[in-house]
């Protein structure tokens, strides 16, 4: 069962659902159905040739989820 992110579009509110089957989430700040699921960045760590460890996140600009903020102009 997998963790979608939303956005809704009446309030605005970004928010997390865990969907089971194939349920409409509901934003919990407004009760709206009209929801966005919104591209999630993955966040993991990988073993790199040599063990050394390689992460990878979401960047920290909230407007965008680029991994590096030289593509945002942030």
């Amino acid at each position: 069962m997998p963790i979608y992110e939303y956005t809704c579009q009446e309030c605005n509110q970004n928010f997390e659902y865990l969907v089971m089957g194939r349920e409409n989430p509901a934003c919990p700040k407004c009760n709206s159905t009209k929801v966005i699921r919104l591209m999630s960045a993955c966040g993991f760590i990988s073993k790199g040739s040599g063990g050394q460890t390689v992460k990878s996140s979401s960047s920290s600009c909230s407007g965008c989820t680029a991994t590096s903020c030289s593509s945002c102009g942030h």
